[in-house]
């Protein structure tokens, strides 16, 4: 049976199908059979980060109502034959999610992949607690502003209490992914420091994605940043599936070399 990895945070806007993409393309490179399903109803994206907007016939919500069967609505992606993607739907809401039609697919996925990744809605109404129902693992993603940090807190509390794991009295295995740091603002304490989100959410982390311009034009261009070799954010992502995969990678110092910022200031003065 495969393993279902949530990628979630209290809030929009941090990054989560970004992750998700970059993450599921990494572990499909890594030859493992990986399917990624946007659980974000009614306000979907991941399939313009795959570049497979296009594509899309049947959606997650179909295959739940029986309106098509599972193979119909997954998408194999243009680059890799070992991803998959099942996109969400555009035009309802998140309200006609059913926890046990819910659990029936996410059973039936695990069946024929390695990893199920999930993307989950922002907020944490009911398409959230759907997307975290069945999680093996999460991945909390958080940028390094307090307010963001404060989201993900309630969300690992949710996670701890209603997921099916929690309520079997186990535990989801959760790690922390920090998006966007900028070590200069870091360095000026107008952005928290890697420890400080370490501090706070009291779990351990498995990868730090500095801010980076490539995200974007990769975003914009249909291909996930993690293709792009010689990229701090891609190789970053690299480094997040090895640890997935269980392997021991050292984490990238980002911090700013003061030697060089001692340097511009003796310049300017």
């Amino acid at each position: 049976m495969g393993t279902v990895i949530t990628v979630t945070s209290g809030k929009g806007g941090v990054g989560k199908s970004t992750v998700t993409a970059n993450i599921s393309v990494g572990l499909a490179e890594a030859g493992k059979k990986v399917v990624a399903v946007d659980f974000d109803i009614g306000l979907r994206n991941l399939d313009m980060i795959l570049g497979l907007e296009n594509r899309i016939v049947y959606d997650v919500i179909d295959v739940m109502d029986e309106k098509c069967r599972l193979q119909q609505a997954l998408i194999n992606d243009k680059f890799s034959k070992n991803l998959y993607f099942l996109p969400a739907s555009q035009t309802k809401d998140k309200t006609v999610l059913d926890k046990e039609k819910v659990k029936k697919l996410v059973d039936e996925l695990k069946s024929e992949f390695d990893y199920v990744i999930i993307d989950s809605p922002a907020g944490i109404e009911s398409g959230f607690e759907h997307a975290i129902l069945a999680a093996d693992r999460a991945l909390i993603v958080s940028t390094p502003e307090v307010s963001s940090v404060r989201d993900a807190d309630r969300v690992i509390g949710i996670i701890d209490a209603k997921s099916l794991k929690a309520q079997n009295g186990d535990e989801v295995d959760k790690h922390i992914i920090i998006n966007r740091l900028k070590p200069d603002l870091v360095e000026k304490g107008d952005m928290l420091a890697i420890q400080d989100v370490v501090n706070i959410l009291a779990l351990p982390l498995i990868g730090v994605i500095p801010d980076d311009e490539h995200v974007v034009s990769s975003t914009n261009m249909g291909e996930p940043v993690i293709r792009k070799s010689g990229t701090k954010s891609g190789d970053a992502f690299k480094n997040i599936t090895q640890r997935i995969l269980g392997n021991d990678v050292p984490f990238v110092d980002l911090s700013v070399d003061k030697s060089l910022i001692a340097i511009f200031k003796r310049w300017f003065q």
